[in-house]
This record gives C-alpha cells, sequence and structure tokens, in this order.
C-alpha cells in the first residue's frame, strides 16, 4: 500500500468555514474580541444539521476583517498541500458575509489574495465556488451571481444551492439560468438530507453539472441511470455524511453500491475541521473500512480531477500524476 498523502487528489466539496485550524479559530476570535467557539464534539457528531449549524455560525461571526479571511484562505492551501491535494474548488458563502459586514466584496476579495499568496507557497490551485443558502432569499442569491460574475477572472468558477434541502431550488431557477448564459459552472447540494426528488431538481432545472452529495440517488432506480447516462459526478463526503446523521455509519454508507451502479464518485470531506477528517485521512478511512485497494483509490482521485473545473491542461497534468502513482502501485486505472 502506497502513501496516500503522495497521491495526487482533487478536493471538489469543501466549505471554506469548515477548514478554519482550531489554533487560527481561538487567535482570530480573540482579536476580534469575541467568546472563543467551543471545540467541536468528539469527531463531529452534532447530533444532525442543527447542532452543525449552530457551530458554524459561531465560526463564521468570529471572521470580521480582510486579515481574517485572507488568512483563512492561505492556510487553506498550505493544509491541502499537506494532504497531497494538487487542485481544490472551495465553496465560500460571500454574499452572506459580506451583507454581515456591510462591505458585499470585501470577505471575498480577501479570501482570493489569501489563495493566491498560497497557491504561490505551496503550488495548490484553488478555485472559488460561491455557494447560496436555500434557507435565504433570491435576492441575496443575485448578489451571489453578481460577485461570481465580477471575480470570475480572478478564480470564482461557479455557484450552487447549499443548505437545508428541504427548501427547495425552484425559487433559485432563473438565478442559476442567468449564471450558465454567463459562463459559471452551476453545482447544488442534493440527495443528502432529502431524496432523489431534491436531485432530479437540481440537475433539471437547477441545472446542476454536478452534485453535492448524491447519496440517495440509489433511491430511484431510473434516476440512477439518467445520473450514470450523463456521467454527472458525485461529489461524495463519506465521514461528513455520517458525523451529520445521514449515514449511520461508515461501514454502511453507500458509497460503494455508487461505484457499483457506475455512478461517477468523486471524495471530498465536506467540513474536515469539525470532523476531524482531512482528504488523506478520507481516503485512508475507504482503504480501511471498505478494502479498497490503491487502484481503487488512484481511480477515486482520477474521478475528482476529471469532474473538476480545472483547466484542460491541468486535468491532463494531474491525471498522469495519478496514473504514475498507480503504477508505482503495481496497477493501472480503470478506463472511464
Amino acid at each position: 500500500m502506497r502513501d496516500l498523502l503522495t497521491l495526487p487528489k482533487a478536493h471538489l466539496h469543501v466549505h471554506l468555514e469548515s477548514t478554519v485550524r482550531p489554533a487560527t479559530l481561538r487567535e482570530i476570535a480573540a482579536a476580534n474580541g469575541l467568546p472563543v467557539p467551543p471545540d467541536p464534539p468528539p469527531g463531529g457528531a452534532f447530533g444532525g444539521f442543527a447542532g452543525f449549524f449552530a457551530y458554524n455560525d459561531l465560526v463564521r461571526a468570529c471572521l470580521r476583517t480582510p486579515a481574517d479571511f485572507h488568512r483563512i484562505a492561505r492556510e487553506f492551501c498550505h493544509d491541502e498541500a499537506a494532504q497531497g491535494t494538487a487542485y481544490a474548488e472551495v465553496s465560500f458563502s460571500a454574499a452572506a458575509h459580506g451583507e454581515r459586514l456591510g462591505d458585499p466584496d470585501m470577505p471575498l476579495r480577501a479570501v482570493l489574495e489569501g489563495l493566491a499568496a498560497g497557491r504561490a507557497e505551496t503550488g495548490v490551485e484553488v478555485r472559488v465556488i460561491l455557494d447560496h443558502s436555500r434557507r435565504r432569499p433570491v435576492e441575496r442569491a443575485w448578489r451571489t451571481l453578481e460577485l461570481a460574475e465580477r471575480y470570475a477572472p480572478d478564480g470564482v468558477v461557479a455557484v450552487g444551492l447549499a443548505g437545508d434541502e428541504a427548501h427547495p431550488a425552484a425559487p433559485f431557477v432563473e438565478v442559476f439560468a442567468a449564471a450558465r448564459a454567463a459562463g459559471l459552472h452551476v453545482v447544488h447540494h442534493a440527495g443528502e438530507g432529502e431524496g432523489p426528488a431534491g436531485v432530479r431538481e437540481a440537475i433539471g432545472p437547477g441545472g446542476a453539472e454536478r452534485i453535492g452529495h448524491g447519496i440517495r440517488i440509489l433511491e430511484d432506480p431510473a434516476l440512477v441511470a439518467e445520473v450514470r447516462d450523463r456521467r454527472l459526478p458525485l461529489e461524495v463526503c463519506p465521514s461528513s455524511n455520517v458525523a451529520l446523521g445521514f449515514a449511520p455509519s461508515l461501514a454502511e454508507h453507500p458509497l460503494p453500491r455508487l461505484r457499483e451502479a457506475g455512478l461517477v464518485v468523486t471524495v471530498s470531506t465536506d467540513i474536515p475541521a469539525p470532523i476531524g477528517t482531512p482528504l488523506a485521512a478520507e481516503y485512508a478511512r475507504l482503504r480501511r473500512v471498505f478494502g479498497y485497494g490503491d487502484r481503487v483509490l488512484a481511480e477515486l482521485a482520477a474521478a475528482g480531477v476529471s469532474a473538476s473545473f480545472a483547466p484542460p491542461q491541468v486535468k491532463d497534468r494531474l491525471l498522469g500524476r495519478i496514473a504514475a502513482w498507480a503504477r508505482g502501485a503495481g496497477g493501472g486505472l480503470r478506463a472511464g
């Protein structure tokens, strides 16, 4: 078994506010005169989405200044480099932070500057996905799109819906049609807390090109066939699904069945800091629990690169590195 830290990986589903180092969070809170948020529960066992949302709100409230946003973005690059991540697409709720702080552009601008600094120091390439909570007004979603269009030249590649899937995507359809018309990619969270109907909405009128999570898709065989035939990738985050109560345990997680159904499965962490599971550790857990060998893990890494919104030359370079890693492990990659 080869060292998973040396496997080049793409990280496609990860929220910047859920990557903040505990020490950094304490220092930022203290500098801003705010109470330090408590440590997350062991293993990130929040008792469901509501518990996580409450904790996440405390973290987000600590971020006040350009230096705060710059720091967490720069440190994100360093932490990803330490995990063997070569390319990442990090989600950020820019409009929500801008509204909270009374400066629409500052949080995103500082994050992009931090990512640029981190890339120069680590070589990790990072693009940004601007997400919008389904619980929040359509007007804020339009502001998210405006930010995405304005900062696309600086690394914003996509927009999408996140948050509680009990809130439908239908009110936001025009926003994401406009995003596609502007040349932006669209990615929605779906099929995690709610069932297949939400996935259908996301990939139909919602225009999603990838599905954030999608683990409940197996409840609808016709939907499985459609997603498989369209080669729509799933951003699967096993440890997060377990921590937030969407899977009873890692051993019972549907990831193997998703692969067996012929779906494009990628692996990400979603909320690595609160659950204590960075990307290489997520791959290691799949190796341990599902018995995946190096060839399968390389296939998952290659699927992530292929599903990304990276430029073609970046994809080609990373796929070549993954293939070389697999050959070193004594195997090749399965086609497709």
